[in-house]
């Protein structure tokens, strides 16, 4: 099993309370100005990806779309999550640069 950078940096984040995660907690930090980085699963439904996308522009957050919901639950140790926000810079920074490496990735600015 190859492990994957960018799932363990979101597990390290989780744990060291820098990541919220579900709809309302995740709009809520872009609103507030605290998300620094926010993930939204490949298999998330389109209404969830155009809402956050929309959200993410209008507050110049950073948005990454990819792995499936069981992955990113899996990386936090949670069930299925499709939505997650990086509250923290430095941990915003580790997990996009191993996003870069998984080639399914859309990097949205």
């Amino acid at each position: 099993m190859t492990t994957n950078k960018a799932l363990s940096r979101l597990g390290l984040a989780m744990r060291a309370g820098k990541l919220v995660s579900g709809d309302e907690t995740v709009l809520k930090a872009i609103r507030a100005g605290e998300a620094r980085l926010v993930l939204v699963a490949e298999d998330a439904s389109d209404n969830t990806r155009k809402k956050v996308a929309d959200k993410c522009e209008s507050y110049g957050v950073p948005l990454l779309i990819g792995y499936s919901r069981y992955e990113l639950g899996g990386a936090v140790g949670k069930p299925e999550r499709v939505l997650f926000a990086v509250t923290d810079p430095g941990f915003a920074k580790l997990i996009r640069e191993g996003f870069v490496q998984h080639s399914e990735v859309e990097n949205i600015e």
